[in-house]
C-alpha cells in the first residue's frame, strides 16, 4: 500500500520514503536527489515496503523521530559533494589489456557517488572507532592509522571533487 510511511523506489530519483503530502502529491525524500513532490496518480512508482496501517491520526513527534532516525541512519554527506564542472556528463571508459574482450564505460556522476559514499562510510567507521568502549586506546590509533592510509590510497580520486576541501588527505610526511 502506497501512502505516508512507505519505502518506494522511482525510475528516474532511485529509493525514497514518503514521509507527506501536499494536495495530489507525495512529499518524498530520495536519498540522492532530496525531497520532492510527485503526483499521487503517478503509476511507476515501485513499492519496496508498504506504508503502515494506522489506527487513526499521526502522532508528530513519532514523524519526527522516524525522520531523525532516517537521516542518522541514510544520510551519507551533512551536504551533497560536488563533482568538479568539467566531469558532468563525462564516461569513465575501462579497456581490457587483452585484445578481443569488451571494455566497459562508467558514467563519472556513477562512479563518483561511489567514491563519496566509501569516504562516507569511512568516516562513519572513524566515528564508530573513536566512540567504542570495548577498544583500548592503542587500538583506537592503530585504527585510525590504517583509515588515514586508506584515505591516503584515495587520494588519486580527489581530482574528480569541485572543491578541495572534500578531499582525501592520508598521512602528511
Amino acid at each position: 500500500m502506497i501512502g505516508i510511511g512507505a519505502r518506494i523506489a522511482h525510475p528516474k530519483y532511485g529509493e525514497g520514503a514518503i514521509f507527506g503530502e501536499s494536495g495530489a502529491a507525495w512529499r518524498i525524500f530520495f536519498q540522492e536527489h532530496g525531497e520532492k513532490e510527485l503526483a499521487k496518480t503517478y503509476e511507476s512508482y515501485e513499492v519496496m515496503e508498504p506504508a503502515p496501517e494506522s489506527g487513526g491520526g499521526i502522532d508528530m513527534e513519532d514523524v519526527i523521530a522516524a525522520v531523525e532516525n532516517v537521516f542518522d541512519q541514510y544520510m551519507e554527506s551533512p551536504s551533497p559533494i560536488a563533482l568538479g564542472d568539467k566531469w558532468e556528463g563525462g564516461v569513465m571508459e575501462l579497456r581490457p589489456g587483452e585484445e578481443g574482450l569488451k571494455g566497459k564505460e562508467i558514467p563519472i556522476e556513477t562512479f563518483f557517488h561511489k567514491i563519496v559514499m566509501l569516504r562516507d562510510r569511512l568516516r562513519v567507521l572513524e566515528q564508530n572507532i573513536n566512540s567504542s568502549d570495548k577498544l583500548s586506546d592503542e587500538d583506537k590509533v592503530n585504527l585510525q592509522q590504517y583509515i588515514t592510509r586508506c584515505y591516503g590510497s584515495l587520494t588519486t580520486f580527489n581530482v574528480l571533487f569541485d572543491s578541495k576541501e572534500d578531499w582525501f588527505v592520508g598521512e602528511k610526511k
